[in-house]
């Protein structure tokens, strides 16, 4: 595909098979998860939204705005464009369905979320949410919600696998799995999981597989021991070496010191 995938590419998809999709930090995560298939991001609306975009210009973007950024109508609308024009393809919104539908009815996309919802984990704590009969109905009617709102999608976050493949199968909504096993339309994780850049504990869902932690150490052992190797060749005089220079024949300096002899108080050579 030449072209950014857009909500119809993925719509298209849903019940054919799982879609992949990471959330990136930086411009550099984005290449390389673009040149590795994943087909969606999520990241944040922020300075690395639109250096996200250029180095990932075919993905589909699903960026969040911080938390209270999108408080009313009006500024729904207009942060929500503005999101589109640095270079988002959606926006990612856990809040107000009110907000979701007055977006919605611009024509701008939004993706909700429901289950373990991080800025709201204080109702809930950071654990499986769906697992009782009534949480699993409170997830199915806040799916429903969206769907209403005019969502066109929903982040499906840490729901027992049978709930989530009910709540998928039940709505017309893509729904984006994390932690749900292989029950929704999209596959969706971290890169900072999936990189091993993050040292604290790692989801019972998440999957290591690569260790940059370890590799960043020993790049910056590295850095050091350069730079105490340089400092330590200027103190004793091995750097810089006759290769590091330029030099030339001793008449020259001769004779930009007769120059500056004749040249009068101004600084302007006498004729």
């Amino acid at each position: 595909m030449t072209r950014t995938i857009s909500v119809a590419d993925l719509q298209a998809l849903k019940g054919r098979r799982q879609i992949l999709t990471m959330h990136v930090d930086d411009a550099k995560e984005a290449a390389a998860a673009a040149e590795a298939g994943i087909e969606a991001f999520t990241c944040e609306v922020d300075e690395q939204l639109p250096r996200i975009r250029s180095a990932a210009p075919r993905t589909f973007i699903q960026a969040a705005h911080r938390q209270g950024e999108l408080h009313d109508e009006s500024s729904a609308i207009r942060e929500g464009f503005r999101a589109l024009e640095l270079g988002a393809s959606c926006i990612y919104f856990a809040g107000s369905l009110r907000l979701v539908e007055t977006m919605a009815k611009e024509g701008i996309p939004v993706t909700g979320h429901v289950g373990l919802v991080p800025r709201w984990s204080t109702w809930t704590n950071y654990r499986s949410v769906g697992k009782t009969p009534e949480e699993a109905a409170d997830i199915y009617r806040r799916v429903k919600d969206y769907e209403r709102a005019g969502a066109w999608a929903v982040e499906i976050e840490v729901v027992p696998v049978d709930v989530a493949r009910w709540i998928t199968e039940s709505t017309s909504l893509l729904t984006l799995g994390m932690g749900c096993g292989s029950a929704c339309d999209a596959q969706y994780l971290f890169s900072c999981d999936v990189l091993g850049t993050d040292s604290s504990r790692m989801p019972r869902h998440g999957k290591q597989y690569a260790n940059l932690a370890a590799e960043e150490a020993r790049l910056q052992r590295l850095r050091v021991d350069a730079f105490q190797a340089f400092a330590s060749e200027v103190r004793s005089g091995r750097y810089p070496e006759r290769r590091h220079e330029v030099h030339v024949e001793p008449s020259v300096v001769d004779a930009a010191k007769r120059l500056l002899s004749q040249a009068g108080p101004s600084g302007v050579f006498s004729q």
